[in-house]
Order: structure tokens, then sequence, then C-alpha cells
């Protein structure tokens, strides 16, 4: 019994809907109002009453199969089909009809079809793509509605734009598709035959000879053995002739496809025409004395089996080669040095060959014997040139270079160790002079191992008297002793002949080196296969060779130099024994051993007076980006700890350009620095002059710390104790007296 049809008793079909859009019904087409809605659903996207909304792209619905769209399930996936159409030919007496071949693709994401045709030569048609990519609407009167997949089956006949193909075939993943979709596929169908093709296929099997050519394939011979030539020298002596004399050749064989080539070398004033070559590239036979002419020789001949006194000839093949010409050619493997090649009636003797070839017979015949064949005098040794003397004018470079030809070029300087060694070595200096008042003057001579020059300074000394500075120009200095016009190029100061103890001459005076710095040491020490003063070896080397009694009493003079028995003596007594002893070693190489078996201390900066100076500095420029430089270091801190490393602190400062010198800004990470991490809060707080300022410090305390890190970074070397123990332990093998001694620390 149902309810009557009153409010309240009957349910509402809005319940539920959020959806109340019209669509748009009228429209304008050419800038005519038209009606354009005539496919479009009613209110909120229902169809109307009598209303069948078309699909306009797969038939698959989105609610059944993957929850995804078609471009994404069947992407890239298209069903191939073999079909073939027929074509009337109406202006043809050879055809009336012709079947075309093509290929139906069908793309599951989009329902789109392509028809491609295969191309074939000389067929005179465009051939190629058939029908693009596109959606494929079905014949009238279905014409509003598309091709899709449930229309495709072999065997049976589709019509695409008025053309009628027929689908005989499909490949196996779209037989597996269409059965797992529940398609009955049928069975194949055959293609019938094209009567034209079939024509111009006799047509071209009665162009081909009965007997086909012989096949040679040397496809793989060219593959493996492109451009890979055999290079020999070669003799052709044609004394025998008149006016015949000895004429070296170069002979090429091409491991590619077994050809000879031959080149003539041609001495300078020999008096004959320069040719390209003395024979083209091409097979050379064994025994022809001379070339055969065009068409003696072919790949296929024939037989004349009529008399050619008759008016007519005729011909036919030489099935069994009676008449063929065999012919031998030179093959790789008859090339050996001291064997003559036949070169066309010519006597050519092979006398040498190059580093490839040789390893080509090397690992393929086992050849070691590659002795040349000589052949001619070996040419007299060329006399030396000379070289006039020094005239004084100019550099010697410079004189020498308008010797060695008529259009002079200026000396060519070393740029590779102009660019890698730009280190300077920095030596203290006394002069050697009995004069008193010359003999207090320090000077300091710096070595610039890019170019080997030398400068002079003198330090500035309060009453001296005179003016100080720049002493010596840098240039390079000749070593004293020397011819000045002489042909031999002269010998100048170099970085080896510079170590303590030295004593060096410049412009007549003698100074004697008397200290470096620590750079210059460090340096030396670590480049000590260049500096042999400064090889630790070297000087183990003579202590050790000393005689036994030598040896005894510098233990003894080292041990009574230590009457607590710690192991360490000062250096000072350690350089005044060795001196004194005479042990042949230079004042370098007693400094050397006493760094190496020492204990040094670095002078502590203090850390507020660079805390300041940092803040001057950055107060100066002015750089005020400390809450941005807090972000950097706390978005690299991902643990948020609080630290960071040393080189990650050091690369976000260089980022932000914080001006501060190197050395300032290497001290202060050192200060900061809890073993490889550093605290980066107590860093900005200490540096960041806005909010906790420093004392403001004075130029003299600004001074005071950049001649106290000069010091600290190259201040002269300064050795404290040194670890006798150890020494005799390493150099004679004498055990330590001292009951404890202090472990050794070597630098």
């Amino acid at each position: 019994m149902s309810l009557p049809f009153l409010p309240g008793n009957s349910p509402s079909r809005q319940l539920g809907k959020e959806r109340f859009h019209k669509s748009q019904q009228f429209g304008y087409a050419a800038g005519l109002p038209m009606l354009v809605g005539l496919e479009k659903p009613g209110i909120g996207g229902e169809p109307v009453v009598g209303q069948s909304i078309k699909p306009n792209y797969s038939v698959y619905p989105r609610g059944q199969g993957r929850d995804m769209p078609s471009w994404v399930a069947f992407d890239k996936q298209v069903l191939c089909f073999e079909a073939f159409f027929q074509e009337a030919v109406p202006v043809s007496q050879d055809e009336t009809y012709r079947i075309r071949r093509c290929k139906i693709y069908f793309h599951l994401e989009d329902d789109t079809v392509q028809v491609v045709e295969p191309e074939y030569k000389n067929s005179g048609m465009a051939q190629g793509i058939l029908i693009r990519r596109q959606r494929v609407p079905l014949p009238p009167p279905n014409d509003d509605q598309f091709y899709h997949i449930y229309h495709f089956n072999i065997n049976q006949q589709m019509v695409l734009y008025s053309r009628t193909f027929t689908l005989t075939n499909c490949d196996s993943f779209t037989r597996n598709f269409l059965t797992r979709l529940g398609v009955r596929l049928n069975n194949p169908a055959t293609v019938p035959d094209d009567p034209y093709s079939k024509l111009r296929e006799e047509i071209e099997k009665n162009m081909k000879p009965l007997r086909p050519y012989e096949r040679r394939d040397t496809l793989k011979q060219f593959l493996e053995h492109d451009d890979k030539v055999l290079r020999f020298n070669c003799l052709w002596d044609e004394k025998e002739n008149v006016f015949g004399d000895p004429r070296e050749l170069i002979l090429h064989y091409y491991l590619g496809d077994d050809t000879v080539e031959i080149l003539e070398v041609l001495a300078s004033n020999s008096g004959r025409d320069a040719v390209p070559k003395f024979l083209r590239r091409g097979k050379l036979p064994k025994h022809s004395v001379q070339m055969r002419q065009p068409g003696q020789i072919a790949e296929r001949t024939v037989l004349n089996v009529i008399s050619p006194t008759s008016q007519e000839q005729r011909y036919m093949l030489d099935n069994l080669k009676t008449g063929a010409v065999h012919e031998e050619f030179y093959k790789d493997c008859d090339l050996t040095l001291g064997e003559e090649v036949n070169v066309w009636g010519r006597r050519v003797t092979l006398t040498d060959c190059d580093n490839f070839t040789k390893d080509y017979y090397r690992s393929k015949y086992g050849i070691e014997d590659f002795t040349p064949v000589v052949y001619k005098v070996p040419p007299a040794p060329t006399p030396p040139r000379g070289v006039p003397p020094y005239n004084g004018f100019g550099s010697e470079e410079d004189s020498l270079s308008f010797c060695q030809g008529l259009h002079p070029k200026p000396p060519q300087k070393d740029f590779h160790k102009f660019m890698e060694r730009c280190s300077v070595l920095n030596f203290c200096a006394k002069m050697v002079t009995t004069d008193p008042f010359d003999r207090d003057r320090v000077f300091t001579i710096s070595f610039f191992l890019c170019d080997d020059t030398i400068c002079m300074f003198e330090a500035p000394q309060k009453n001296l008297g005179m003016l100080t500075g720049k002493f010596l120009q840098r240039g390079r200095v000749k070593k004293p002793g020397q011819e000045l016009f002489k042909s031999e190029m002269s010998e100048y100061f170099k970085a080896q002949d510079l170590y303590i103890g030295a004593t060096l001459s410049f412009s007549g005076m003698n100074f004697k080196v008397l200290d470096a710095d620590e750079y210059t040491l460090n340096y030396m020490e670590q480049h000590a296969e260049e500096f042999p003063k400064a090889n630790v070896g070297n000087g183990l080397s003579k202590l050790r060779s000393m005689p036994e009694e030598k040896r005894s009493e510098i233990r003894k003079c080292l041990t009574l130099s230590d009457p607590s028995n710690t192991g360490f003596i000062s250096y000072e007594s350690f350089r005044g024994l060795l001196t004194g002893l005479d042990c042949g070693l230079s004042e370098h190489e007693v400094l050397v051993l006493g760094r190496s078996f020492s204990e040094r201390e670095q002078p502590e900066a203090d850390m507020g007076l660079m805390l300041a100076v940092a803040q001057d500095f950055l107060k100066k420029k002015p750089f005020e980006e400390f809450p941005d430089l807090d972000k950097a270091f706390t978005s690299r801190d991902l643990q948020k700890t609080g630290r960071l490393s040393t080189k990650e602190t050091r690369t976000i400062c260089k980022g932000f350009h914080l001006p501060l010198p190197e050395k300032l800004l290497g001290g202060l990470l050192s200060k900061f620095a809890d073993g490889d991490e550093i605290d980066y809060h107590a860093f900005l707080a200490g540096i960041n002059w806005v909010e906790h300022p420093a004392p403001i410090i004075m130029p003299e305390d600004a001074l005071k710390f950049e001649v106290n890190a000069a010091r600290s970074g190259a201040a002269w070397a300064t050795v404290k104790n040194v670890d006798y123990s150890s020494l005799l332990r390493d150099v004679f093998s004498f055990p330590s007296n001292s009951g404890n001694p202090t472990a050794s620390t070597t630098t």
C-alpha cells in the first residue's frame, strides 16, 4: 500500500545532494547565438529525462578496476593488429587492384587509433603513416561515437574513414590482453596475394644471374683491424741502372683490407720531384712484373661459343672457371725484416718497422728478432756549435738568444715553477768583517723560490747612525769567483746554498747565515730531498759513521751534561758539544737534529687582546650580520648540540666574508676549539661588538698583537731542550742511563 502523494509522505530526491548548478545551454558560434547544450546534463550534472550522455573516452568506468585514471593505468600500452586493405587501380594495364598491408595500433590510454603502412622500395606510392593518431569515429549512422576496444577482433573488417581494413592477426600482448578482458578472438586470416607484387618479384628474380657471385665477407676483418696499419722502412737499391742510387721508402700495410701503400722519403736537395705516393693503395701481387690492362682480370669469366670469324658472336658464363686467373697477393705473414718485396718488378728490402708493428708480430706470430738492416753509414756527429763569450750587454740569457737564430726570442721562464713554488725563505744574517761598526748589523735575506731571486733588508736599530731598509735589490745573484766574459752560463745562488752556518758573498761583502724563521725550517724539513742540510737522515748517518772512540766520547759528554739524569739537556749545551767535538756537522744540521729530538713551547696569545683586536676589525668595516651568522651556524648544527667542526665554522665565516685576517681567525678558532669542535655560541658572543663590546684598545696594543702573531707564525726557531736519550738509542743504539726519562717529543 503506497502512501498518498502529500508533503512529508514521499522521500525527497534532493536529500544529500550538494550540486545544483545548471549547464549553459546557449552560446555563440561564429558570432551568432544558438543552442549549444543539447548534450549537456541538467541541474547538478544529472541527465535530463530521456537524455543519454555518450562517453567521451574509454569504456572502462572509473568505479571499476584500478583506482587510477586510464592514462596512468594504461600508459604506454598499445594493441597491435596486422591488417590489409584492397585499393582499386583503374588506370593501369598491369593491375586492376592492389593489396596493401599495414598495421593498426590502438592506444589504451585514450582510445586513439593509428594506421601505419611499412615502406617498400620503389613502390611509387606515399607510404608510412596513413592515419595519424586520433580517435576515429564509427561509420554512419553511428558517426557520433568512436571506436573502442570491443570493436577490435581479428578476421573481421573495420571501416576507418571510408576505407575498409581487414584485421588478419595480432601480437602476443594484444592476444593476452583481449583474452583476459573476455573477448573471444577469431582465427587468424590469410592475406591474399597481390598480383602486381608477384610480377615485380619475378622481374627482379629474372634480373639476377643464374650463378650467383661468390660471397666474400670481409666485414669482420674490417671491424677488427680498421685504422690499424703496419709501417715498414724500406730500401730500393737501383744502383744497377744508369744514374741509379738507393732510395728510401715507407711501406704501409692496412690490416683492414690487406692493401699496401708505399711512400717515398726524399732528402733535402735530392733533385727529385716530390710526388704524393710512390705506389697508390691497393693489393700488391707477389709475382707480377707489369700491371695488367683494365678488364683483363675480372671476377667472372665468359667463354666464346661461336668462332670470332662469324658475323655473330655468342658468349656464356664460365661456370667451371677454366679461364680464371688466380693471383697471390702479399699478406702480413709475408712481410718480415730483411725480406725482399716484389713491387711490380722492383726489389724492395724491408729494413725496419715501428713499435706497433713489432708488438703485432710479437703477439700474433711470436717473432722476437727485430734487428734492423744496416744499409748506410751512420752520419758523422755534428760538431758542437760554439757560443761566443758574453760581451757585457744585457743579461747572459738575452745575449745568448741572439746567437741562436736570426730572430731572437726572449728568454723563457719556468711558468710551472712560478705557479707551484710561491714560497719565500727568510734567513737572518750578519756581515763578516773586522769593522766593529758593521759587525753588529743584522740583515734579513729573502729567497724567492718561484724565480730563484734574492733580496736583502737591514733591520732598523736604534742609534745606528745610518739609513736602514733595502740593502740588495731583488734579483738573481751570481756566485763569487766566476769570470765575467765567458761562453758558459754563470752559476747563481740556489735555495740549497742558503742554510744556517753558510757564508755568502753578495757584491764583494761576506755574510754569515745565523738563523731562519719557523716557516723556512719547516719547509726545508718537509722537502728534505731538495735540501740535504735539512735532511735528518743525513745528520744521523754522519753520526753513525763515526769511529767507536768518538761515539763513546759523545755519549760520555752528553751524560755528564745531565747530572740529574732527566734525559734532557739544553739546546745550547747540545750545540756546543757537537760543534766542539768536530763531528762534521754544520750549524743547520745540528739545529735539525735538535729540532727532531726536542720539546718546544709556543707563546700563548692573550685571549682578551685577540677578541678586542677582532672586534676592532669588525667595527671598522663595519660588520653587523651576527644574527644571520647565528642562523647559518644553527642550520648546519643538525643535532642541535651547539657545536660544529672547525672546518665547517671556518667555511661559514668565509661564506659571510668575515673581515678578519687569516691568522687572527685561525687563532680565535683554536682558542674556542674543544678537540675538533667549536662552541659557536661562545665564538659569536666573543666577536659580537654590538651586544658584547670589548674594551677599547690602543694602537700600540694592536701593533703588539700583530708582532706577537707574526712571531708565533714565522718566528725565529727556538729549541728549548733536547732529548739526548732518544738520540743515543736511535743513533748509537746505547741504552739511556736515566731512570725514568721523559718521553721524547718529535716535531
